[in-house]
């Protein structure tokens, strides 16, 4: 397993999560289609249109989602990093492939993390970013309390389909 950087706390957001599940279930959800379209987007502010995930590195990282007025958001990253049941590593600073990417978002680099924690799982979601002035921007815009509510949602749905 690679080694999780330093966090700090100018330039990075982490969320952390008891998952009443082993590990397989949440690498599961955090990685098939099916389920991330089930707790990606907070229900109140949307929905999921279109997930396309391939958990290797240079795979795809899609998950593109619909917003309360109708507008769509495409989101397309590269994984880095896919060890199961352990560690998922995506950036949305490269497309597929490690390909540059272009983008009109603030980018994060994410590191997800899943440790066996009693009769279930510490997952661990730490998004870095490139600049303090990208952390305040995702800080205000909803963005933190999107992923919250998403992380609430994604223990809801695995405790559904344990």
């Amino acid at each position: 397993m690679s080694k999780q950087p330093t966090f700090d706390p100018r330039l990075d957001i982490v969320f952390e999560r008891f998952v009443d599940a082993p590990p397989q279930l949440v690498w599961e959800a955090l990685t098939k289609p099916e389920h991330i379209k089930e707790w990606y987007m907070p229900k109140a502010w949307g929905r999921v249109s279109r997930c396309e995930m391939d958990p290797r590195p240079g795979g795809v990282f899609g998950i593109d989602i619909v917003v309360g007025d109708g507008q769509e958001v495409p989101n397309l990253g590269c994984i880095l990093e896919a060890v199961p049941r352990e560690r998922l590593v995506w950036t949305s600073m490269l497309f597929p492939g490690y390909r540059p990417a272009v983008f009109d978002d603030i980018p994060i680099t994410a590191i997800m993390t899943l440790e066996p924690a009693g009769t279930g799982t510490r997952y661990v979601f730490t998004a870095l970013h490139r600049n303090e002035a990208d952390v305040a921007a995702n800080q205000e815009s909803g963005w933190k309390e999107g992923t919250d509510i998403a992380l609430d949602q994604l223990v809801a749905h695995v405790a559904s389909i344990r």
